[in-house]
């Protein structure tokens, strides 16, 4: 995110500090890869300086997310941390140590960061330039919903956008939970001005919330029972009521 900012001289430091426990596919559970959480946001905040608040913002985000996901994908061949690195929360000390010392798993990854920017970069640029003649009514995107009842800016709203149906309607891993794990880091670091790790206590209570009502399921596809087929059809779920408990939760 902070590189992709500065490419845009759009820099966010508490935004971007507030993105460090999506890191491992969001604390560490081995989901989509932080790169694309970090793009996705990035994407949002570049969205909304091009285009303020409001619908035609938000579905330029998500469409500029569905670009991150597809050019990370071919880049490389799977989009979450787990396939990636075969490391998680649950991994021994022992394979995290041969990962990231004995293996270079660290280069590996600042590498990835590397080749991935400069497209992102392109993808995002490119897509958020493009002319969109229709755009849905409000809301558009769960996460940028989340982000309203959490009282947060439009501005915050837009940024979150891209995150929608599990980043970019990809139906990973689920946006308002990595919405809410990233405001709710952004409020602590607003209070505390503490560096937030993956056992901040805002965050580990919004992650408590998200699986009750869940049902302890992570990945979007399989808690709406299907995937979205675009932006419109993401934005008559919300209306219509879609998850509206799991963000009632996560909004508390």
């Amino acid at each position: 995110m902070r590189v992709l900012n500065q490419g845009f001289d759009n820099s966010k430091t508490s935004e971007e500090k507030a993105t460090a426990p999506l890191a491992g596919g969001i604390m560490q559970h081995g989901y989509q890869c932080g790169m694309i959480w970090g793009a996705a946001l990035a994407a949002g905040a570049e969205a909304f300086r091009l285009s303020g608040s409001g619908s035609k913002a938000e579905t330029r985000a998500v469409k500029a997310s569905q670009q991150l996901v597809e050019t990370f994908r071919a880049q490389n061949k799977h989009i979450n941390c787990l396939e990636i690195t075969d490391i998680d929360k649950t991994a021994s000390t022992l394979k995290m140590v041969t990962f990231f010392l004995l293996k270079g798993g660290t280069i590996g990854c600042f590498r990835m960061a590397a080749k991935f920017a400069p497209q992102a970069y392109e993808k995002i640029e490119e897509t958020l330039y493009e002319e969109v003649s229709e755009f849905p009514p409000q809301p558009v995107s769960c996460a940028s919903l989340l982000a309203k009842k959490m009282g947060f800016s439009d501005e915050h709203q837009v940024m979150a956008a891209g995150l929608a149906g599990g980043i970019g309607l990809s139906g990973g891993a689920c946006g308002a939970l990595g919405a809410a794990i990233w405001l709710k880091g952004l409020q602590s670091n607003s209070e505390s001005g503490d560096r937030l790790d993956f056992n901040n206590p805002a965050t580990l209570a919004a992650m408590e919330k998200f699986l009750e009502v869940s049902d302890y399921e992570f990945e979007c596809s399989e808690i709406v029972g299907r995937k979205f087929e675009n932006v419109e059809d993401h934005a008559d779920y919300i209306a219509c009521g879609g998850c509206s408990k799991i963000l009632d939760q996560l909004a508390l």
